[in-house]
């Protein structure tokens, strides 16, 4: 079964929903992007107060969750009351998610467990100066997911020191000796 997220919002006084199930045949393969503009979004809304491009929806494989990432610097959506000017915030059922004056609520998230346990990321034990997780001679990194930087682990938590992007969904890779 295709991990799903169903969305809910009222436009022009009609209650909508959208359920978004495996997001390869979308403008942006791999994400669900949402605002007024036809060409780039797949979810239009026609609220002069949601911005041509507003957010996208993504879905990482590697830990199983749907993540919402803000693509606008002004009119930042509101995730649960909160503003998002950057990164991403992970989605759940009862998420209420804000463009502009549309408020939309995650009604349904289903994801169907692959059988592999999840990764889970540990706190770094440092030895080397600048946060470098080293394991005897080897030392790893984390790759952002977005802009491709390796970071060190003591960014594990911060998030990309070159575009901001939470490294939650990073891969570990090895770095090469000091």
């Amino acid at each position: 079964m295709t991990p799903s997220l169903t969305l809910q919002w009222i436009e022009a006084g009609q209650e909508k929903n959208q359920t978004i199930q495996g997001m390869e045949a979308n403008k942006n393969p791999g994400t669900l992007r949402i605002g007024r503009d036809r060409t780039r979004c797949d979810l239009v809304l026609s609220d002069l107060t949601v911005s041509g491009l507003h957010i996208e929806i993504f879905f990482n494989d590697r830990i199983q969750l749907f993540y919402i990432r803000n693509l606008r610097d002004t009119n930042p959506p509101l995730i649960n009351g909160k503003i998002l000017h950057q990164g991403e915030i992970v989605l759940n059922s009862g998420t209420q998610i804000q463009l502009g004056q549309v408020e939309i609520k995650v009604i349904q998230v289903s994801i169907t467990p692959s059988g592999i346990p999840p990764t889970i990321l540990l706190p770094p034990q440092t030895n080397k100066p600048l946060g470098r997780l080293t394991t005897g001679p080897t030392e790893y990194g984390l790759k952002c997911p977005k802009c491709l930087h390796i970071s060190n682990y003591s960014q594990l938590n911060i998030g990309c020191s070159w575009c901001g992007t939470s490294l939650a969904a990073a891969i570990s890779v090895i770095l090469p000796p000091p």
